[in-house]
């Protein structure tokens, strides 16, 4: 081997030590960085939704003002985000604060075996299950002061979370206008359309994504309000809230939102919790097998198909954040890979061909006819 190509064998070597370094060190940082990432692309992800609004609002109310408009937008979402926590928090404190008055009262009809709670009691055995285990419920509610910490940590970085999302989604909006031209300058006018196009799309498809999941909670949320009604569950609104909101997580949240609501069924009477199994057995396989995919369809316009497979390969991935982003990851991918093979695999040929001589298809009838005068003429001069 000469010595010009071992420096050439070297050189690739050491390109290859580089890339793989180079990876290395970019899953480190992903993985060190996930929970700011993880935020990051929630706020992309309302920005983008939000964004359709913005320029609206820009046009029509805050006389071509950017700063203008976006505050408005995003005040008017903070309102509504207000006001479902309020319509969420007030009753559950009111409803909490009646639970702690009848507290007593609903300890001393569980132990004779009265009311709701009693007959659960007295039908399970759970007081003799109780008293027999009564060491361990001690011992383990000693060992609650490390989980409390934990959860309380837990929240407090939530609530970070939430502020953050919020500013960087507003940020980005603001800003929008200013980094989308200053990325397509880049590029010749051309390719700069055509990135621009394809953008529009996938930020069709988010917000087409977020009006979709948004009625299938609605029709979720107001189902299972008809179904505790009709069986008389206490709270049925609140539970039927709550519900709804944990339906917007695809696949797992409904299941979520059963719990709660056949918990709450179960203490009203046996009858109660057994219809709102049944109910929600029933209602998630037609969320799943049908709403879902039909709705998404619609507006995410990607295959049925697609969005359940699309979802449980990110929920395997990602957990619930998997889940939420699926839908959209997977009708953007569709965009760009679209886009793609129009563009460079997919153009169709000047003439359709067909045959293994591929004779044009236009050529291929005009010669079936000449064809036959000609084998008429030579017909006519034989005989």
């Amino acid at each position: 081997m000469s010595s010009q190509d071992t420096r050439v064998v070297a050189r690739r070597t050491m390109v290859v030590i580089g890339l793989v370094l180079a990876t290395l060190l970019v899953l480190f940082l992903v993985r060190a960085t996930s929970q700011v990432l993880t935020w990051i692309l929630v706020a992309v992800f309302f920005a983008v939704a939000l964004n359709p609004a913005v320029t609206w609002v820009q046009r029509r109310a805050a006389f071509g003002r950017r700063w203008l408009a976006t505050l408005l937008v995003f005040l008017v979402a903070l309102v509504l985000i207000g006001a479902l926590v309020t319509l969420f928090i007030v009753p559950l404190v009111r409803e909490g604060t009646q639970v702690v008055a009848d507290f007593p009262k609903i300890v001393e009809d569980a132990r004779t075996g009265r009311g709701p709670v009693g007959g659960l009691i007295e039908r399970f055995n759970l007081l003799e299950y109780a008293q027999s285990h009564t060491d361990q419920f001690r011992e383990y509610a000693g060992r609650l002061g490390a989980p409390t910490l934990s959860v309380l940590r837990g929240a407090a970085t939530s609530v970070a979370g939430i502020v953050t999302i919020f500013v960087l989604a507003y940020l980005m909006v603001l800003e929008a206008p200013k980094v989308v031209d200053g990325f397509l300058a880049l590029f010749d006018d051309r390719r700069a359309e055509r990135i621009r196009r394809v953008g529009h799309d996938c930020a069709k498809t988010i917000t087409g994504y977020i009006t979709g999941n948004l009625l299938i909670s609605v029709i979720c949320g107001g189902l299972t309000y008809a179904v505790l009604a009709i069986m008389g569950v206490p709270y049925a609104g609140l539970i039927a809230l709550f519900v709804g909101l944990a339906d917007l997580i695809p696949l797992v949240g409904a299941t979520l939102g059963a719990v709660v609501a056949t918990l709450a069924a179960f203490v009203e009477s046996t009858t109660a919790g057994i219809v709102v199994i049944v109910f929600f057995v029933l209602y998630q396989q037609l969320e799943n097998h049908l709403l879902q995919p039909l709705i998404f369809a619609r507006t995410v316009k990607v295959n049925p198909l697609t969005v359940l497979i699309a979802i449980l390969i990110a929920v395997e991935l990602a957990g619930i954040l998997g889940a939420l982003l699926a839908i959209p990851v997977a009708g953007i991918i569709q965009i760009i890979a679209r886009d793609i093979w129009d563009t460079r695999r997919g153009r169709l040929k000047p003439e359709p061909t067909v045959g293994e001589d591929r004779v044009p298809v236009d050529a291929g009838a005009a010669a079936e006819p000449a064809a036959a005068a000609g084998a008429s003429t030579r017909n006519g001069q034989a005989s």
